[in-house]
């Protein structure tokens, strides 16, 4: 009795083990209505020869990033109504957000992830659906907060893949230079035209990709991340900024908070940047006109005399954002260009703007309301 008894618990185990090795390997397609509306919020200039700076905004959902081809499907529309309004020519600079391709570390994952309320939850089931690869990412694991690290780390090979593959698509399908947002990869670098990873210390970076879908230099490493991310992306504060020969001029890349210290403004200068593109990202609902906490990196902004609580978030990426504002920087224009949507319970809150001969051009306010979905912003040379 004791025997079979011994051969029954054996053959359930691994009956379990067989039933869930077979249940990680399942990834059933949800069904999503995505919202592809986008409108023009900005439009400064007059159309000319010289090409233009288009921010696009885009408004994403977890739900979005369920496959590569759902996420390519709305990208793809909001570059076609900008291609119908004609925003679109071969010297046009197309900027997307930060953190555009980060969240493809959820690309194909169960239905659970995606219908959470929460994050915490969403990702409780990473572990769960990914067991391999999450034991591997937790023992490479960098940061101080090596769970965060881990989710991040675990796909990074096909994250690498995924984004070259839709963004430099982008660029190809709509013959435009694309500033693809920002992506947390460790190590990641480009060899031979692809972007591969190495097995250091997260970055977060962006890559900008040409009318001919392929990699304009290295990826630009964030070099001072922003407070919600310092404790499992590395800062780059040595790394040098890229400058990047594009049809419409010389390009400079600045990601996120990158954007709020004098310094890298100075050294692009020196380069001869005439355009800079700003990828953003403001976490929280109604961070945007909430008090200013001030830059994460207080040693490297000795220069800069505004106080914390002094003036709203919105307020000090608009005082702080040097673009066109001779002699702090010589460029003659940029765009900053921020991710909105909804991820779990995690909002977002900022504003594209636009910066042109010394001002600042943003979205008129709506009284009373905040209006949702996707946004252009288009800046003519």
């Amino acid at each position: 009795m004791r025997k079979l008894f011994g051969i029954c618990l054996v053959l359930t185990s691994v009956a379990l083990l067989v039933s869930y090795g077979l249940w990680t390997e399942q990834r059933p397609a949800g069904h999503y209505l995505s919202d592809l509306r986008i409108r023009l919020a900005i439009n400064a200039g007059q159309p000319g020869e010289r090409g233009n700076l288009l921010g696009v905004e885009p408004e994403l959902f977890p739900t979005d990033y369920q496959s590569l081809e759902q996420l390519h499907r709305k990208l793809a529309a909001y570059l076609q109504q900008a291609r119908e309004q004609g925003l679109i020519n071969p010297r046009t600079i197309v900027v997307l957000p930060e953190h555009v391709g980060t969240w493809l570390f959820v690309r194909g994952e169960k239905n659970q992830l995606y219908q959470a309320s929460a994050r915490d939850e969403a990702m409780s089931w990473l572990p769960w659906s990914n067991p391999l690869a999450f034991i591997a990412a937790i023992v490479q694991a960098t940061g101080e907060n090596r769970l965060e690290d881990a989710y991040l780390r675990m796909k990074a090979h096909s994250m690498a893949q995924d984004y070259q593959n839709l963004f430099g698509g982008l660029a190809k399908e709509f013959g435009v230079t694309l500033v693809a947002g920002s992506i947390v990869l460790p190590e990641p670098y480009v060899e031979e035209g692809q972007l591969r990873t190495g097995h250091g210390t997260l970055y977060n970076s962006s890559l900008t990709f040409g009318s001919d879908g392929q990699p304009m230099g290295q990826p630009q490493r964030q070099r001072y991340p922003g407070a919600y991310q310092h404790d499992y992306v590395q800062t780059a504060r040595n790394t040098p900024l890229n400058v990047i020969d594009t049809p419409a001029g010389r390009l400079g890349v600045l990601i996120g908070s990158d954007s709020l210290y004098p310094a890298n403004y100075a050294e692009l200068n020196t380069r001869g940047v005439e355009l800079i593109a700003v990828p953003a990202f403001v976490a929280g609902k109604s961070s945007w006109v909430s008090p200013w906490r001030g830059l994460w990196d207080k040693s490297a902004a000795t220069d800069i005399d505004l106080r914390a609580g002094s003036l709203s978030e919105g307020e000090a990426w608009h005082a702080l954002t040097l673009t066109a504002r001779p002699p702090h920087s010589t460029a003659r224009a940029g765009v900053s260009v921020f991710l909105r949507g909804q991820f779990w319970d995690q909002g977002s809150s900022g504003h594209s703007f636009a910066s042109y001969n010394g001002q600042t051009l943003g979205e008129q306010p709506f009284e009373n309301r905040t209006l949702s979905g996707a946004r252009l912003i288009n800046l003519w040379l």
